[in-house]
Parts: structure tokens; sequence; C-alpha cells
């Protein structure tokens, strides 16, 4: 009898309509930033609600670029949660500040606003709350109490296209919130991310960190019909979003509503499914928010089992991975950060387990990782 068909841990959901817009860029002749950059950048910021948006290389561009942009350097501090991807604090390090690294709250694995605060410092400069898998972080908590204490707030929504909190997406009305467009995510340009904000001139500095800090475009420069040079206003990056990429995520964004709409029943059935499933806990959206579930992380009972669980899956041809890292216990933090504990983001480190979920992902599909999830479990 034939195996069952492979489950991977995601697929990104690209067809003709990504074909046909990078066949319109190729036949144009223009490959880098241009038009369908800036076409991008006005039709995310719709999508969000933000005043501007300055479409980068890679989330982890946004990141650093927002940082920089908003003056964080050398003897600053920005405090980051642990449980995270590494580039969240990796950038606070290319920007010349240092990361803080503190704990989450045990339900929503985002930055605990109690440990934020005493963590604050005379040299802390901005927190970075980390809209976790697509859980909105406690963006009320963490708005006063960075207005309280003076400090920028940097929201890593790298996972949250899509995510709302308080009935309004992320990404609207921030002073800095970064996206990213990984093949993991919600929408995928192959790589690629996204700045939005509400101060204008954060937005004008950020086009020109991302461009070699040049003043003029090249596209502009090209469809100039009068002879015009370009100046270099300060040292930049190449951090450009190609034409190329930004045809790809216009497609993406018109099929952000069915892309969503699939996450959300999909993850409804799974918090459905494995209700009462002994040893594991289930994701739970904070009361103001709403979580565009660009992964589904369950948390297993007993940290021991975990490696055996995904072991079992892969033998029924399911793929998973293990939860979000603890960025203070890497072997890179821990020489900068030794002796560091923190007791929820390794407890959630250690036992998190992320299913297979991606919108073209079928009942029955979903159905073999419960049954084959149970059986793992109960077996461990």
């Amino acid at each position: 009898m034939a195996e069952p068909p492979h489950i991977p841990i995601t697929r990104p959901l690209l067809g003709e309509a990504e074909a046909r817009a990078v066949g319109e860029v190729l036949a144009s002749g223009w490959l880098a930033m241009g038009a369908r950059t800036a076409a991008f950048e006005r039709a995310f910021a719709e999508t969000v609600g933000a005043t501007h948006a300055v479409a980068v290389a890679s989330g982890t561009a946004a990141l650093h670029l927002g940082l920089l942009a908003a003056g964080i350097g050398p003897g600053d501090e920005v405090i980051v949660p642990s449980l995270s991807f590494v580039a969240s604090a990796n950038v606070v390090l290319h920007a010349g500040a240092r990361p803080v690294l503190v704990d989450v709250d045990p339900r929503s694995g985002n930055l605990d606003p109690a440990a934020a605060e005493a963590a604050i410092g005379p040299r802390t400069r901005a927190l970075m709350p980390v809209h976790q898998l697509g859980l909105p972080a406690a963006l009320d908590e963490l708005r006063a109490l960075a207005e309280r204490r003076g400090l920028l707030l940097v929201e890593d929504a790298a996972c949250a296209l899509g995510s709302s909190y308080g009935g309004r997406p992320i990404g609207g009305a921030s002073r800095l919130c970064c996206f990213s467009f990984h093949p993991r995510k919600v929408i995928t340009t192959g790589e690629g991310g996204m700045v939005c904000t509400d101060d204008a001139a954060l937005a004008d500095k950020l086009r020109l960190l991302r461009n070699q800090g040049i003043t003029l475009p090249a596209a502009a420069r090209h469809q100039s019909r009068e002879l015009v040079f370009e100046e270099i206003a300060l040292v930049g990056y190449n951090a450009r979003l190609t034409d190329v990429q930004a045809a790809i995520g216009l497609a993406q964004l018109e099929r952000l509503p069915g892309i969503l709409s699939a996450r959300r029943r999909l993850a409804e059935r799974y918090l459905a499914r494995l209700a009462g499933l002994r040893g594991v806990e289930l994701p739970v959206e904070p009361g103001p928010g709403r979580s565009s579930y660009q992964s589904f992380m369950v948390v297993l009972e007993e940290p021991r089992c975990r490696r055996a669980v995904m072991q079992q899956l892969l033998d029924h041809g399911i793929d998973s991975r293990r939860g979000v890292m603890a960025i203070h216990r890497t072997a890179a933090y821990r020489k900068l950060e030794p002796g560091l504990s923190l007791p929820v983001s390794e407890r959630l480190a250690r036992r998190g387990l992320i299913l297979p979920l991606y919108p073209q992902m079928t009942d029955e599909e979903q159905d073999r990782v419960v049954m084959a999830l149970a059986e793992a479990v109960h077996a461990a």
C-alpha cells in the first residue's frame, strides 16, 4: 500500500498570479527597486493602516534599519524578549547597542510588561515586543510603559501580518513596526521586509538607509527627462527590495484575506480537536488580540518526550519543528550573558512544538496530524 502524502510544516500559497506578475516585471526590463516596490509599499500601508511603509530586503533589515533610523546606537540598551528568533537580539548588536534579554508571559510567550519594566535602566532607550508566531503582545501595557518611561517602542511583527489588537491591525499607528516576507511568513516575497511608521521623518531616513544613503533612487534618475545627479546623504546599506519581489508581494496581498481565513479556520480546528489531549497545552489568544496564526505551537507537558514525539510524527510523514528558541541559551548569547536565567522562556523553548499549518492544508491532512500527535504523546 502506498504511503500517505508527506505533510510539510508550511507551504507558501503561490500560483499563476505571482508567476504572471514576475513575468510582467521581467518583460519590462526593470528589475531593481522601482514603481512596483512603491506600489507594494502603498498597498501594504493601506492594508495595515499605516501612514508610511518602507520596503527592505528582509525582516532583519527592517528591524536593524528601524533602530538606526531612530538613533539607537552605542551606549544604548534595548529590552528584548529572550523567547524569539535570534534576529530580534542580533539587530540590537548590529546597531551597536546592547540587547537586554528578559522573560515572557507564560500564556502568550510574549514580552512580559512587568519583566520589561524591571529591566529598565539608565541606558534603556527602547522596548522591542515580539508578536510571537502571530499572537499580539500586550500593546496597551507596553505602550503605556514606553510613554511613561520615555522609551521608543519597536514592534517585531515578523509573524504578525493580519494580526490585530483592540480591533486595529498590527502595524497601524505605530512609531516603528517591522514585518517579514520570508517563505514561512503569512505572505512571502521569497525574502523581504517592511517597516511601517507614522513618522514622516523616520520614513525618509529609512529610505536613505536602505539605499546606501543615496538621495535619488535609480528609477527616478532613469525616468527623469532632465539630467539629475544623486547625492550620498549618509552612510547607508544595500537593503533594497527589488521590483521582482514587490510584484510577488502585490499578488500575495490580494490573497491575504483568503490566506488569513484559511489559517484561522485550521487553527480553530486544531484547538477543537486537540482540546483535552493530556500532556499538551494549546495557544491562547490574548483578550484584545487576534492572531494571524503564522504558526501553531503547542507546549508539551514533559520536555523529555519532544524528540520522541517529533520523530514519531516524521515516521508518519509529518514535519514538525521545535518551538521558539530562548536566545539567552544559544551558544552565542551564553558568552554575552553568562549565568542568565529566564525560567519561562527556557520552559517554553524546551517544550514548544510547532505543527504543520498552511492555507492549502486539507481537513484530512490536519486530522492525520492530530491523530499522529495524540498517538505520539501517549507513547512518549
